[in-house]
């Protein structure tokens, strides 16, 4: 069996930046067990799927894989197959997808990049035992999302890029996304995410994050939108807004690598 196979670094404006994602059409699902092979085959932090939606409530069935588990929501992986179907036909100016879990995800052309919408998930305070020893840090603001969101605030840009976390105290804690946040320097907001119980350690740049991110800041700015970096070793950046229930993310995207994955 011959695959289409797209490599696409997301909220990226070059190669080598972002996060990559790998996105692959299907003509109809496989076997989920083949689905989290290739996933695991590709090995980076999501493969997403995509199949033409027979029940007419979006354009695409859209599935995220990282190469441990399949995912409720992954950002930058829709934002990379929304570029994959939009770069194809220059006549489309939006693409929906519609998921398991998240809802109907939207992809839309934005100047010479997408806006992306996403559900917001605002985080509320809790007290997560083990977490911020987890971090390496002494203190900091924690908030959690039932969707599988932890949320650590400290007080500075440098805190957040000084993290050594203990990878497998956070695998201990649960298959949750931990994202550490502060106000930045060079945009309004840096963050850094860790999901070592689903196979990543660090995340480049985390679309699903600033579902999470996108409430608790705007909330605390007193305004809509503002700029965010995920401080990873490629690092990204987003520009976030939030309108009612849903995040608008807004990146760019660079297909890297075009090929067949063979089964």
């Amino acid at each position: 069996m011959k695959l289409p196979f797209a490599q696409i670094d997301a909220f990226a404006d070059r190669p080598f930046t972002g996060n990559p994602a790998a996105v692959i059409p299907l003509d109809a699902w496989l076997d989920d067990a083949v689905l989290q092979a290739i996933a695991e085959e590709n090995n980076l932090s999501e493969t997403a799927f995509i199949v033409r939606d027979a029940s007419a409530a979006a354009d695409y069935e859209l599935r995220w894989f990282t190469p441990a588990v399949e995912v409720a929501l992954c950002g930058h992986a829709t934002l990379a197959s929304g570029h994959h179907v939009l770069s194809a036909d220059p006549a489309l100016n939006r693409v929906s997808f519609r998921t398991r879990s998240a809802g109907i995800l939207l992809v839309e052309r934005e100047s010479d990049g997408y806006a992306m919408a996403l559900p917001a998930y605002p985080p509320a305070p809790a007290t997560i035992p083990g977490l911020l020893e987890a971090l390496g840090v002494s203190g900091g603001e924690t908030l959690h999302h039932p969707n599988g969101y932890d949320l650590t605030v400290l007080d500075s840009a440098a805190a957040v890029l000084g993290l050594r976390p203990d990878f497998r105290a956070l695998a201990a804690l649960g298959n949750t996304l931990n994202i550490v946040t502060a106000p930045g320097t060079q945009t309004d907001v840096v963050s850094r995410v860790f999901a070592p119980a689903a196979g990543i350690d660090e995340d480049p740049v985390t679309g699903s994050a600033h579902s999470v991110l996108t409430p608790y800041w705007t909330a605390r700015l007193g305004r809509e939108r503002f700029t965010a970096f995920q401080a990873s070793r490629r690092g990204g950046k987003v520009d976030c807004e939030l309108a009612q229930d849903r995040v608008i993310l807004r990146g760019r995207c660079v297909t890297v690598i075009e090929g067949t994955f063979l089964l």
